[in-house]
């Protein structure tokens, strides 16, 4: 993510925090992409993916921000974390 979980440093991030938070996420590891412009360009190589944040759940990659909200939107992403 772009910042820290207390801390988002964008939109996208700000919001991929709300949706855990109301999912009852509390237990996540989070990386601050601005701290290290090599990490950043990395995790865009390592999924293939352009944006940030990343979500990852049991080492999988889920999707970015907007895959985050219509998997919550539709009940999908509570259904993944549960299973």
């Amino acid at each position: 993510m772009k910042g820290t979980p207390k801390l988002p440093q964008c939109g996208f991030s700000a919001n991929a925090i709300r949706i855990l938070n109301a999912l009852g996420v509390t237990d996540f590891f989070a990386v601050d992409v601005l701290a290290d412009p090599e990490i950043r360009q990395n995790i865009k190589d390592y999924a293939n993916w352009p944006t940030i944040p990343q979500l990852y759940i049991r080492g999988e990659f889920v999707g970015g921000s907007d895959i985050m909200t219509e998997m919550y939107q539709c009940g999908e992403l509570k259904q993944l974390l549960e299973g």
